[in-house]
């Protein structure tokens, strides 16, 4: 087998493979003479059916299947031969025809670039730092009893923070419009659900008010033949309610599955789930930090069907996690939607593999453990979960890959001026909402 390889362009290689016709033929005569120990043909017994019809009736088709398997097989010892990495599949044609001398054919390919590291040091990454405090607990608790609010009917007009269950027709210049009623709908009074004055004008009303609110929608309501426009509501109020928050008692603590220790252990177990939120955000920072850096330092040529790839797998899992109502039509989605996020992901990819080559990094067994141990103590059985990813191996590497991708970010900070910035735990937790 003869190969040559010619470079098309900067990741495009277009290799061209010679196979000799003795291979050919060799391979040929064995299929062959394997279908003549097992051929049927009328007028003869199995096994006892002459070469020459053998040859007649399925040399041409086992030729071409022959051909097919070695074009397979002969590619993959080429790249091999020649030390490329080839990027998806290639695209082969044949450069001349099944001759005596043989059979020649052009594989046309993209390769995984040879990546060259950027030196960090030198290089600054600022890191954010928090802590949970008592007052980010109290603040908690206080979150904890609003979800669990009662609304009690009062005699007395509405005010801040009241809820107030109110009949409304809505017009403009005269003139209904698509969704201007609402009957029996709870308003809270600084909710900020309606628009603009609509909870104001509440204020002070009682049950059996009638109301007129002249008001406008938004410039940018989402119904744009609504938008800007000046709208008459008349409201009728039917109920005031105020707001009960259940007591910090033993029969709270209980709702949420505390047997024993009452609002102290309540707040016990909040403040483990806030620091665990917490350090889940913080190192997902540092991390998307340390990304960015290696990308600003490191440009790389991605190759075109690497990224075809990625967002084909990204385009499938946003279809999985839509949700299309029986009889509708999805969303039209593409690909090239993806294509952005598909190189970044790509690029990352081959560069924490560099990386992970050259540092010669490996999946450190505590961090796996301790990473699993994390994972599984939000579930009620954590041991059970433990179990589960160590007893399949497929599973168990998903947790060393995202392992190794951490070690990996503790190498890119030990090279590099790390700044610590103080934060808080909702300013952190709250960041790009």
């Amino acid at each position: 087998m003869q190969v040559s390889v010619e470079a098309t362009g900067t990741l495009e290689r277009k290799i061209t493979v010679e196979i000799p016709a003795a291979s050919i033929e060799s391979e040929v005569n064995k299929r062959l003479q394997q279908l003549a120990r097992t051929t049927r043909v009328k007028g003869f017994r199995p096994g006892k059916v002459p070469m020459k019809i053998v040859v007649q009736r399925y040399g041409q088709e086992v030729k071409s299947e022959v051909l097919g398997d070695l074009v397979q097989s002969s590619f993959y010892q080429a790249v091999a031969q020649e030390n490329l990495s080839p990027a998806g599949h290639p695209s082969i044609e044949p450069a001349a025809g099944y001759s005596g001398e043989g059979f020649q054919y052009v594989a046309t390919v993209e390769v995984i670039p040879e990546i060259e590291l950027q030196p960090l040091s030198g290089a600054k990454l600022s890191r954010t730092t928090a802590d949970v405090t008592a007052e980010d607990v109290d603040k908690m608790m206080d979150t904890l009893r609003k979800q669990r609010t009662t609304w009690v009917a009062v005699e007395r007009p509405a005010a801040e923070g009241d809820r107030v269950v109110v009949d409304f027709v809505g017009t403009i210049n005269g003139e209904e419009f698509g969704g201007n009623r609402g009957q029996q709908v709870p308003v809270t009074i600084g909710g900020q659900r309606m628009i603009a004055g609509f909870e104001e004008g509440l204020v002070g009303a009682s049950a059996g008010s009638e109301l007129t609110l002249d008001l406008s929608f938004p410039a940018d309501y989402g119904n744009k033949e609504l938008a800007g426009k000046p709208v008459q509501f008349a409201v009728t109020v039917s109920a005031v309610e105020a707001a009960e928050l259940p007591e910090l008692d033993e029969a709270f603590a209980a709702s949420f599955g505390i047997a024993e220790g009452g609002v102290e252990a309540l707040r016990v177990e909040v403040e483990k789930n806030m620091a665990r939120e917490l350090k889940a955000k913080l190192e997902g920072n540092t991390k998307q930090a340390v990304m960015d850096l290696l990308l600003e330092l490191n440009a790389v040529e991605v190759p075109k069907a690497l990224i075809d790839q990625e967002a084909d797998a990204l385009l499938k899992q946003m279809k999985e996690q839509m949700y299309t109502p029986p009889g509708k039509d999805g969303l039209a989605l593409n690909p090239g939607m993806f294509a952005e996020q598909a190189k970044r992901r790509v690029s990352l990819g081959l560069l924490l593999a560099e990386i992970i080559k050259s540092t010669e990094l490996k999946p450190d067994a505590e961090r796996v453990r301790a990473k699993l141990e994390e994972l599984a103590a939000s579930y009620a059985e954590p041991d059970e979960v433990v179990k589960w990813y160590s007893s399949d191996r497929k599973r168990l590497a998903e947790i060393e890959s995202v392992t190794l991708e951490d070690q990996v970010v503790d190498w890119v900070l030990q090279q590099t001026q790390v700044e610590d910035v103080i934060s808080s735990f909702s300013e952190v937790m709250n960041a790009g909402h």
